[in-house]
């Protein structure tokens, strides 16, 4: 397998497919028990978590399921199979600044879903280094893992790139998706199961849900 010189270069260099939001729903039944990075919650609480947010602030259902579904990356990295150093997760649990999740589900879900699901998925870590640099208070507000994290994934944004970011079709809706993505960390935070959101994956990745809701 080649090495690929860019992080989204090596995401979108993979072979790996999805074809079905059955093979997602079974990703997360397989593997969503896995911790959550540093944090206390596994990988399913927390897309649950932060999925039951946007539905309860009544979000279009693309925007729930890009919640249910923007980490989703760090249970695909394995089957990815890149090369060293690209390896994830490292012995201390912390993504390198060659941090792949991201890309790697925005390469494989845009296969089946619209950009209105994909693109806040690619840019939410990005809407983490944004808010840093925009938000007085923000980096305080985050917890220590994600405080840590981020300076694996290039550190705050300057003023020019921040503008920059915001400027980008769909960044808006990534900044809110961080927003629920930081507070989706709640040990014990009753959601609705898995099941639940199985309807609006097949809804939008057949095209039937509106980008608008």
């Amino acid at each position: 397998m080649a090495r690929w010189v860019g992080r989204r270069q090596r995401a979108e260099g993979t072979t790996m497919r999805l074809h079905s939001t059955a093979e997602i729903l079974q990703i997360y039944q397989q593997k969503g028990r896995q911790l959550y990075g540093g944090e206390a919650v596994s990988q399913l609480e927390h897309a649950l978590q932060c999925a039951t947010f946007a539905e309860a602030a009544d979000q279009p259902t693309a925007m729930i399921v890009s919640c249910l579904l923007h980490d989703i990356g760090h249970l695909l990295i394995e089957p990815f199979q890149l090369l060293e150093p690209f390896q994830y997760p490292f012995a201390d649990g912390i993504a390198s600044d060659h941090d792949t999740h991201a890309d790697c589900a925005s390469a494989v879900l845009r296969e089946l879903f619209s950009p209105a699901v994909t693109e806040p998925i690619r840019l939410h870590v990005e809407a983490k280094r944004y808010l840093c640099a925009v938000e007085p208070g923000y980096w305080q507000s985050l917890s220590a893992a994600s405080q840590q994290s981020l300076e694996h994934q290039g550190g705050i944004f300057g003023l020019e790139a921040a503008q920059a970011f915001i400027a980008q079709p769909y960044a808006a809706e990534a900044v809110q998706l961080r927003r629920w993505d930081d507070s989706a960390k709640v040990v014990g935070l009753p959601t609705a199961d898995l099941s639940h959101f199985a309807p609006m994956l097949m809804a939008c990745a057949s095209g039937s849900a509106l980008e608008s809701g």
